[in-house]
């Protein structure tokens, strides 16, 4: 059995967390931990992260984590090496862990020209394309089109919502059939699940719309036949 831990946009103010981070035995973070997407921004998160107990630990970036798409792949990996030695950065690959396969893609549908916004469409696909069809964990920033991805709309009007998710990625999820599949970035969907044709869909999402942080991790068990199990924490 593997417990895996997965939370989401902490957006710096991981010190504020309403719910301590669960032990397990891989903790996930989907991105948005920085706040001007800086290298400060990741030395800071570090502190957090590298205080866990879990053994492995992998990390994406997400429209806020500006440093990750402004920088090269060899001063992405020195600031890894100094503030988050030994954690897995996916973007666009992989990583096998405990006889689980993990992929990992930072992009969102184009939304204010934040970091990793692609067009929705063929642009977006190319990266979904990537996915490998032995994904087991399946890690995004963003959720697929209809699933947890409900938000307010803009201005936040709390009588109005509307689905945002990629249409995209739901159908690279509908060909892979991860087991399990984490994400974040809607804040108003946070702490919600869906299973759909045996993959477990997770908004591990920690704030609401306010950056307020209001939700618990998500904590999933995985067993030797990779069934998946939620562990609600509430």
């Amino acid at each position: 059995m593997t417990r895996i831990v997965a939370l989401s946009d902490t957006h710096g103010i991981h010190d504020k967390l309403k719910y301590p981070v669960p032990d397990g035995d891989i903790l996930i973070h989907c991105g948005d931990f920085c706040i001007k997407g800086v290298e400060s921004d990741i030395e800071w998160f570090g502190k957090f992260f590298n205080a866990l107990p879990h053994k492995d630990k992998i990390i994406i970036a997400g429209n806020h984590d500006w440093f990750f798409e402004r920088n090269n792949n060899e001063t992405i990996k020195q600031a890894i090496d100094k503030h988050l030695p030994g954690v897995h950065y996916l973007n666009d690959n992989g990583v096998t862990l405990e006889g689980l396969n993990f992929w990992g893609s930072p992009v969102t549908p184009e939304f204010h020209n934040w970091a990793f916004n692609r067009q929705r469409g063929e642009a977006i696909k190319k990266h979904w394309d990537l996915i490998p069809d032995n994904t087991d964990i399946l890690i995004t920033h963003c959720p697929p089109y209809n699933v947890c991805d409900v938000t307010l709309d803009r201005p936040i009007d709390y009588n109005i919502t509307k689905h945002v998710g990629c249409e995209e990625l739901l159908k690279a999820t509908e060909r892979v059939k991860p087991k399990l599949h984490v994400f974040g970035h809607i804040h108003y969907s946070g702490n919600k699940y869906l299973t759909l044709n045996n993959t477990t869909y997770a908004n591990v999402c920690v704030v609401d719309e306010y950056w307020k942080v209001d939700k618990p991790c998500g904590v999933f068990d995985v067993d030797f036949d990779k069934k998946v199990t939620i562990i609600h924490q509430l």
